[in-house]
């Protein structure tokens, strides 16, 4: 069933209304930015071509609703309130510390698809819910994104249109509330709509131009959404921003300013009467609640042999471990950034084409999709070079609000990658990750610690980052061991211990060199193995550590926010002394062991430290 155009006009009046009298509450929100999209959004959830089972909103089959421009939360709320799921009277939480319903969507409402506010995300969020009905769950189900025209200019954008073309989203509605005007005057494109239309038409997407107030049009056109053309559609409605309140109707400087109370009144009064008890009805799809089909293929393959007297790098591990992991858990989609030769997941692509996902160099958009493809059930390892998924800082940042389960694999990091210069050397990556909450970050130190590493975080809860090395290392560990669950390891120890070194990655095996020089000296040391840097488990290194009085830890990566502010936090109050030694200059084009040598976190530098050392403690 589907609600008349006489339904919809007095549920779009409400609306206006709930918009206003929720944000003048509050004291502050966008409701000019609301009032642009009511009848865009109001017509596709309630003429019947949005599919929605309100009572199983996690059925695989339901429709997909994202607001990329979250500011107009609002609206949502609204939306959702006269689907009859919110209570009317809650909307006068808004934005209330303890509501769930907060300025800019979030997961605490129950309706909102993916978190959203950072503008420029919400389409490639889109695209990996599209991609995981389409592709993984086989499912006729459409995801639809409202997007703002201001947020037009993000890169981002773009990135996922031109993706969404590639792999023929049919199934992937955009639609753009052209309002004219952003947050301090117009657009970049105002109400030239004709710009946006041409743009998405060169990217690859079918369009069409709408009035966006004209419910009866609007409605046609959300009839026959998914064409035959294999291609995405993105509707370009002309709105005006404050739509039906002539005082805010097309105004400048009321981009986030809210109603006074006469100001509110004097808007209720030019509404008219409004019918409080007039409510939407959403269509509940025709396969709601039943199984979706899932057409995963499995295959036989017989995990390599490892040659103990071998060097390997961490990253040959990925792909290896991956195709053994997706052969029992087919809820893993991986996506890489045009990389597979060199981060090894060109094996899932092999093996498992229809869950192995390109996404180009393109690192913020690949980001978000993992976000929506996690959002729908899925673990997405998401993998390029460590330098370059920190451009996806803020993508990174709005999923740690999402509730995903997804793994980042950076590989080729610190400065050991070497040759190809700073520009592809990651040495503030883990900052970036620690600084995440709940990421969980692991640095194994050879390929069979990568494998174990990579087994567990595919069952692991929120964002795991895992730092592979480019170079080949020797193999330290005979078996997997309990090393993740405990998160770090001595690997070499004396009986009578009074120096540790604490190492990450491949600073490891160069404190395995300092262990091997001084195995037969009168020096006692002990190396210790950070394989997992967050979270920091702070009483067992204490433990590890107990009655030892220096402790150097040595890094590939810059001071802040790496392992030797974390031990030296850890061990503050202790009696043990801790020496940092880590990346303090700009580095060079150079081999690995040039790299590390002028950053003086090798062999020699640790064994300087050692020496100096054991001058003062003769003393």
């Amino acid at each position: 069933m589907k609600n008349t155009k006489k339904d919809l006009e007095k549920i779009n009046k409400l609306l206006r209304y709930w918009i206003l009298d929720m944000t003048t509450v509050a004291g502050s929100g966008h409701p000019t930015s609301s009032l642009s999209a009511v009848e865009l959004i109001s017509t596709l959830l309630f003429a019947g071509a949005f599919r929605f089972d309100v009572s199983h909103p996690d059925d695989a089959h339901n429709d997909r609703l994202i607001f990329s421009k979250g500011h107009a939360a609002p609206l949502l709320y609204a939306l959702w309130a006269v689907a009859g799921v919110v209570k009317p009277g809650e909307l006068h939480s808004l934005r209330k510390f303890g509501s769930r319903l907060e300025g800019h969507p979030t997961i605490e409402f129950p309706f909102t698809e993916a978190p959203t506010g950072s503008l420029g995300q919400g389409l490639s969020i889109g695209i990996g819910m599209a991609l995981a009905q389409k592709n993984l769950d086989h499912t006729e189900a459409r995801t639809f994104v409202l997007l703002g025209d201001s947020e037009m200019a993000e890169g981002q954008i773009w990135e996922a249109m031109q993706i969404a073309s590639h792999y023929k989203l049919d199934n992937l509605v955009a639609i753009v509330d052209a309002n004219r005007l952003g947050q301090r005057g117009e657009t970049m494109v105002g109400h030239h709509v004709d710009i946006y239309m041409q743009r998405a038409q060169a990217f690859g997407w079918r369009t069409v131009v709408v009035d966006g107030h004209d419910v009866e049009y609007i409605a046609r056109i959300y009839k026959d959404v998914v064409g035959t053309s294999k291609k995405p559609l993105m509707i370009i409605a002309k709105t005006y921003k404050g739509k039906g309140i002539s005082f805010l109707e097309d105004k400048h400087s009321w981009h986030g300013r809210v109603l006074t109370e006469q100001e509110f009144a004097d808007a209720v009064m030019e509404l008219g009467e409004i019918d409080f008890s007039v409510r939407g009805e959403i269509t509940v799809p025709k396969n709601a609640k039943k199984e979706k089909v899932n057409r995963c293929t499995s295959v036989h393959y017989v995990m390599p042999q490892y040659d103990n007297e071998k060097k390997y790098a961490t990253r040959d591990a990925y792909g290896d471990a991956l195709v053994q992991i997706m052969q029992k858990n087919k809820k893993v989609v991986v996506l890489d950034a045009e990389v597979s030769n060199s981060t090894r997941v060109e094996k899932v692509r092999e093996y498992f084409p229809e869950r192995f996902f390109e996404m180009y160099i393109a690192e913020q958009n690949m980001i978000s999709v993992a976000v929506g493809l996690s959002r729908r059930g899925y673990h997405p390892f998401v993998s390029s070079f460590a330098a370059f998924l920190t451009r996806a800082h803020d993508q990174i940042r709005m999923a740690q609000y999402s509730d995903v389960n997804m793994t980042i694999v950076g590989s080729h990091a610190g400065v050991s990658v070497g040759e190809d210069g700073s520009s592809q050397m990651s040495v503030d990556d883990v900052g970036m990750m620690r600084a995440m909450f709940g990421c969980a970050v692991y640095c194994p130190s050879d390929i069979i610690s990568a494998h174990a590493v990579l087994d567990f975080v595919q069952n692991s809860p929120g964002i795991s980052y895992v730092r592979m090395m480019r170079e080949e290392l020797p193999i330290i560990y005979t078996q997997k061991k309990d090393m993740i669950t405990k998160g770090m390891n001595i690997v070499r120890k004396s009986d009578h211990d009074r120096i540790a070194i604490i190492g990450s990655g491949v600073t490891v095996h160069e404190a395995l060199k300092v262990y091997g020089a001084l195995a037969y000296g009168r020096v006692a040391l002990r190396v210790i193995d950070l394989v997992r840097i967050a979270p920091f488990d702070w009483d067992l290194l204490r433990k590890i550590i107990g009655t030892i009085p220096h402790v150097i830890v040595a890094e590939d990566h810059v001071r802040s926010g790496g392992i030797g502010e974390a031990v030296a936090l850890a061990l503050s109050g202790t009696r043990s002394r801790v020496v940092s030694l880590c990346v303090e200059k700009i580095p060079h084009s150079g081999t690995a062991e040039e790299l590390r040598a002028y950053e003086k976190i090798n062999f020699d530098a640790m064994m300087n430290e050692v020496h100096l050392i054991n001058k003062r403690y003769d003393r």
